[in-house]
């Protein structure tokens, strides 16, 4: 009986060590300009890779490692692989006398890096799937995130207001250059863009509670401010889509729920729906690509070389420096025909798109400003399969979380939903899934919809378990 009891204990401390450690790396993961330079990636790769060792423990003690809904997780498990299969080196050539292996990837070590970290973001997701067990964690979860976006909002809007040198709270903060703690003001409004999601699925989408709506709405204002004043394009063009796509939602949302009248009343309201439904998804196509085409062609050269040449009376043009995104996305594309099985390394696209960049070298594109060509360059024809596969789960998942969840889980699940398109929306100009908070979030909504019904009241201890409930076996 004693020893029960202290194996409960363990195991209930074990549990909430879990999860808010989970809690913890989020919101640490933010600080560091999103972690982005090899010191931050490792503390959090570090960081999850510990909690995943407490988790094996954990398991070890209570005789079950039982993970949950894990049919978003296996495309990136897939991932995984063709990044470790692509940094192996499996021929060798004679190159100046000199016996040099080569692998698939143009950059083995980056790809070994990107497989490290995709397998992180892999096990933080299984982390929040096996250890958010109700909805009072759930709710820590989602205003966790909420609270790391408002924080870094607040923060640029501080920084854009009060910055004049060099170094504003981190030293790498430039004036005039990024939005709040991001190099890049465009990586913080992906961070705002899954913020918002929730933010609109929690008060707008959750039948009867309405007594903090306000609240909500106010913290809904001010992340949209941060992205007007961010002045990123693309986090306007996705805002834009999301509101769209979250009334949407909400119509279709409010027709299920309500039970069916008669028969023809119920025909006349499903026409309509349908009408309203078609409009509002050809709302969406035309803004999505009248969006891409305006920015499309948006210099992305902002640096030095740029600055002198506007000063001396230099046509920026007369360089050649394939700074446009259209520039860019054909490269990429010529890139993909020359790798069209397996890519040229996820994670070395920097190192081989030079190649078919046909510019000056000015400057040398390190991303393709869109993540599902880069996926297409860098992964193949492999790499596709397996986004094409994870898009069929994710409707799939998406579809069943909502129908099988209800309250304050199934408002938090439609607000994941709307994060997940502004995200699936502004990959298509931009490249913050490469910032790993970013990347962190992502994997935690889509860890989110695989939640089963959560229990609204635990009454037991948080891992299932009270002292001395294994006597009972």
């Amino acid at each position: 009986m004693l020893l029960a009891d202290r194996r409960g204990r363990v195991l209930v401390r074990l549990d909430r060590s879990i999860f808010y450690g989970l809690i913890a790396v989020i919101a640490l993961t933010a600080i560091p300009y999103g972690t982005v330079e090899s010191w931050s990636e490792a503390l959090f790769e570090c960081a999850v890779f510990f909690l995943t060792l407490l988790w094996i423990v954990h398991g070890f003690i209570a005789g079950s490692w039982r993970l949950g809904n894990t049919r978003l997780v296996w495309p990136m498990i897939g991932l995984v692989l063709l990044a470790i299969v692509q940094s192996i080196a499996w021929w060798k050539t004679d190159l100046a006398g000199e016996q040099v292996w080569f692998a698939i990837s143009a950059d083995p070590f980056e790809t070994w890096a990107f497989a490290f970290r995709m397998a992180a973001l892999v096990l933080a997701a299984l982390l929040v799937i096996r250890f958010t067990s109700n909805t009072k964690r759930l709710g820590v979860l989602v205003h966790a995130i909420i609270v790391v976006a408002v924080v870094s909002a607040l923060f640029g809007i501080a920084r854009q207001a009060m910055q004049h040198g060099q170094g504003f709270v981190l030293p790498r903060l430039r004036p005039d250059q990024g939005f709040g703690q991001f190099i890049n003001k465009n990586h913080l409004a992906f961070l705002i863009e899954m913020a918002v999601g929730l933010v609109v699925g929690v008060a707008l989408m959750r039948r009867g509670r309405r007594d903090r709506v306000l609240l909500y709405l106010s913290v809904l204002l001010l992340l949209c401010a941060a992205i007007i004043l961010s002045n990123s394009r693309g986090g306007l063009l996705t805002i834009t889509v999301q509101a769209i796509f979250a009334a949407l939602v909400f119509a279709n949302s409010r027709t299920f729920a309500r039970e069916k009248s008669a028969n023809q009343k119920g025909l006349i309201r499903w026409t309509r729906s349908i009408a309203l439904t078609l409009v509002m998804i050809g709302a969406l196509l035309l803004i999505i690509v009248v969006g891409v085409v305006w920015l499309g062609g948006d210099q992305l050269a902002t640096g030095v070389e740029t600055a002198t040449s506007e000063m001396a009376g230099v046509d920026v043009s007369e360089m050649h420096e394939g700074a446009r995104r259209r520039d860019i996305w054909r490269a990429t594309w010529q890139m993909f025909k020359a790798h069209p099985i397996a890519g040229a390394g996820l994670g070395g696209f920097w190192a081989e798109v030079p190649v078919y960049h046909p510019a000056s070298g000015v400057l040398t594109p390190q991303q393709a400003h869109n993540d599902y060509l880069e996926l297409l360059a860098s992964g193949g024809i492999l790499g596709a399969v397996l986004f094409i596969w994870f898009a069929f789960a994710l409707i799939r998942q998406a579809r069943q979380s909502v129908k099988a969840t209800e309250g304050f889980q199934r408002a938090v699940n439609l607000g994941a939903i709307i994060g997940l398109a502004g995200v699936g929306v502004h990959s298509i100009v931009d490249f913050g899934l490469h910032i790993t908070i970013n990347a962190l979030v992502l994997v935690v909504l889509l860890a989110v919809i695989s939640l089963k019904t959560l229990a609204v009241k635990n009454r037991r201890r948080e891992d299932g378990l009270r002292p001395g409930s294994m006597s009972k076996n």
